[in-house]
């Protein structure tokens, strides 16, 4: 067989596979808009929970913004190098997707480990942040955001704040009222009273529910999308050896 009967066979393989890898690397895209849109989200929602851990967690929301952009711009990429028919430029798409594989494999893994040592390092930060309360620094704010939030209040019980500083010279924190109109400072300070306008149920139980849940969800789209990167490096490095073996261009 001649070699220009042998491309001309080659061909329908080629724009086969330049038609499936066009059409993953559009999806390889979308999925980089995910990982921003939860990423975000992560930011918006959890950053009160992550700055109670420690001022390092709160960068977790902007690794997932940054990987999600740069999976956008080389989902792009892929698009451009698949139309161009470039083997330099498919094989350092695939390479890039196998950092990608990598790199969420370990997210992935490292977010499922996590969802179950977070309950005891989130405990003790949580009951150091009401002991320390004050209403004014970090801690503060995020137990305040979390009481109202959740409808929570204290750690494993509202009477908890009967052993704070705070309690002693202010009472229960507002941000423990069901009704902030019905909460005077003078029901705020006795217990009793305070029990009939107050969210009873500790926070702590809450939190780790809501952040372990959290965590297991981003570890399922992390896992997901690594595996979804095996597809596309199947796709470019048989793309990028048909079009070189057969010595295949674009007109």
């Amino acid at each position: 067989m001649s070699p220009s009967s042998r491309r001309l066979q080659t061909k329908p393989v080629i724009t086969c596979l330049k038609t499936f890898l066009i059409s993953y690397s559009l999806i390889f895209w979308f999925t980089g808009v995910i990982l921003l849109a939860v990423g975000v989200w992560g930011k918006v929602s959890l950053e009160a929970y992550l700055s109670l851990v420690s001022e390092d967690s709160t960068n977790a929301p902007y690794v997932l913004i940054g990987t999600g952009a740069t999976i956008v711009i080389f989902g792009l990429f892929g698009c451009f190098a698949t139309c161009r028919g470039s083997p330099w430029m498919l094989k350092l798409y695939a390479m890039f997707l196998t950092l990608v594989f990598l790199t969420e494999l370990v997210a992935g893994i490292s977010g499922f480990i996590y969802r179950h040592e977070i309950k005891a390092k989130l405990g003790k930060a949580y009951e150091k942040a009401v002991e320390s309360y004050n209403s004014t620094d970090s801690p503060s704010v995020a137990v305040d955001a979390i009481q109202r939030t959740l409808h929570c209040c204290g750690v494993n019980h509202f009477t908890d704040w009967n052993r704070t500083k705070y309690f002693e010279e202010k009472g229960i924190p507002a941000s423990c009222c069901k009704d902030t109109s019905k909460c005077s400072p003078e029901t705020l300070k006795d217990l009793n009273k305070a029990a009939k306008e107050v969210y009873t149920e500790g926070c702590f139980s809450q939190v780790t529910t809501v952040m372990e849940a959290n965590l297991g969800i981003i570890a399922g789209i992390s896992f997901g999308i690594a595996f979804f990167q095996l597809i596309g490096i199947f796709l470019a490095c048989c793309l990028s050896r048909y079009i070189t073996n057969n010595q295949y261009e674009m007109v």
